[in-house]
């Protein structure tokens, strides 16, 4: 039986990826690196601190810490999510069901904690969740799996008998290497790409979570 489920934030919960995109073009262009949103994709999942090195190891510059790199493209995303954020199709839905089950629920996320306190009171629903984890916190990022069983310790709760809802590759291979169950609902830039076979179950949007689909993955 499934005690907990655990989300993902960044496409998952909000629209965010674009907002991300957004602040990497324009923070990268002041240093002169010039991505395109297809370069964006490269990086999706990590966390910030590694996206930046990232970048920094493939066109290093000078003039500017990471550091104030970091700082620039975070307080442009929080500030795109309290102005413009939306919730992804289904998610109100999606959690309404869950609370009604009698489960714990956890976000568990590569962005910073300020951004996912700033997603949750934009999209109010901090009084779904029983935790707010950030990756910001652990050794390393996803892929690795340990802000998963991190939040899973915090939870209380058995790591098999927790599902996660991912959508990127790095976020899947984490909440697969913490064997945990995971729904893809893939970034379009994924759509089709053979490698979400690992995940258990796909959906094109959480408008699909329903009693039917509980039922199964608590067959």
């Amino acid at each position: 039986m499934i005690e907990a489920v655990i989300f993902d934030m960044d496409g998952v919960l909000i629209n965010s990826e674009p907002f991300w995109q957004e602040a990497e073009i324009a923070v990268f262009k002041t240093v002169g690196l010039n991505l395109t949103h297809d370069d964006c994709v490269q990086t999706m999942g990590l966390r910030l601190n590694k996206a930046v090195e990232y970048w920094h190891q493939f066109q290093p510059w000078t003039g500017r810490s990471l550091k104030e790199i970091e700082a620039d493209i975070l307080n442009s995303v929080i500030n795109a999510v309290k102005d413009r954020g939306v919730a992804m199709d289904g998610v109100r839905e999606c959690l309404s069901f869950l609370a009604n089950q009698e489960i714990k629920l956890a976000i568990a996320s590569s962005s910073d904690l300020v951004l996912i306190e700033a997603v949750v009171e934009r999209l109010q629903i901090r009084d779904y969740f029983d935790e707010l984890m950030s990756a910001q916190f652990e050794p390393y990022g996803k892929p690795h799996p340990s802000v998963y069983l991190t939040t899973a310790q915090k939870l209380g709760i058995e790591p098999a008998r927790c599902l996660v809802i991912e959508d990127s590759m790095r976020g899947i291979l984490a909440a697969k290497a913490a064997e945990m169950l995971c729904l893809a609902v893939p970034d379009p830039s994924l759509h089709g790409d053979p490698r979400l076979s690992i995940a258990d179950w796909q959906f094109m949007t959480l408008t699909e979570f329903n009693q039917d689909f509980w039922d199964v993955i608590n067959g």
